[in-house]
């Protein structure tokens, strides 16, 4: 007696499934331990880069420990114990907390009237590529705050200009950057150049007072009206605030 179409489908899946179950074996059988031990390789990179990065936290929390340990003997008069925290900070900390203790150090010899050893201990920040730009550039610019007097100032411009002439993005130390630059044009009589980069810096926003009074000052000697054109920045930036406001009054109506 013929089977039914029930019993015709019935078959062609049990025929399918041996099928299935025979690649499977035959696979198993040929690669099995491959598959295995690319699975417990996957595993083992997984757990060990999750305990590389509990490492790395563990390790940013004691160093911000130390770091604050130091900052706290050096506020109260401990100088030795200070040195010794941010040296081992200095030498074995993550970049940036290496480069934290480093400037650290810095402004301790630099507060003790060594302006060489300090430019060398900024030196070593700016000469490390593992720190982040922001501060490499930060390390420069107290580099050649503690170098001034023994640069000539076309060396001055030109470790600079990479900062001052940032657009996308502006550098977040733009003002202490060309504020040197614009000094250093200064010495050279190019009275142009300074006056417009002390003009620039004046328009900023968020400036220290000292900063823009000094800004505005030169600025003002050297025929740049800094005052008038931060006025009229003022008025363009409210201008332009209401006039984008007007399409949302216009929609609440």
């Amino acid at each position: 007696m013929a089977l039914s179409p029930t019993n015709d489908a019935a078959l062609l899946q049990e025929v399918d499934e041996a099928v299935r179950k025979d690649r499977l074996d035959t696979i198993m059988q040929r690669y099995g331990r491959w598959i295995i031990g690319g699975v417990l390789a996957i595993l083992l990179a997984f757990g060990g880069y999750l305990y590389w990065n509990h490492r790395q936290e563990v390790a940013r929390g004691e160093q911000a420990e130390q770091l604050i340990a130091a900052l706290d003997k050096l506020q109260t008069n401990q100088p030795r114990a200070a040195a010794s925290e941010l040296e081992k900070i200095a030498a074995e900390g993550t970049p940036a907390y290496r480069a934290a203790a480093l400037m650290q150090q810095a402004n301790i010899k630099a507060g003790a009237g060594d302006l060489k050893a300090a430019a060398a201990l900024m030196a070593k920040i700016v000469a490390d590529t593992e720190v982040d730009r922001s501060l490499r550039d930060l390390a420069l610019i107290r580099q050649t705050a503690f170098e001034y007097d023994t640069l000539k100032p076309e060396a001055v411009i030109a470790r600079m200009k990479p900062i001052v002439d940032a657009r996308d993005p502006a550098s977040s130390w733009f003002a202490s950057a060309a504020e040197l630059s614009a000094s250093a044009h200064y010495r050279l009589g190019q009275f142009d150049q300074a006056g417009a980069l002390y003009g620039r810096i004046a328009k900023l926003p968020d400036l220290t007072r000292s900063l823009q009074s000094r800004s505005v000052q030169m600025a003002g000697m050297l025929g740049v009206d800094a005052v008038a054109d931060r006025a009229a920045d003022s008025v363009a930036a409210e201008q332009k605030g209401a006039a984008s406001a007007a399409p949302k009054t216009e929609e609440a109506k």
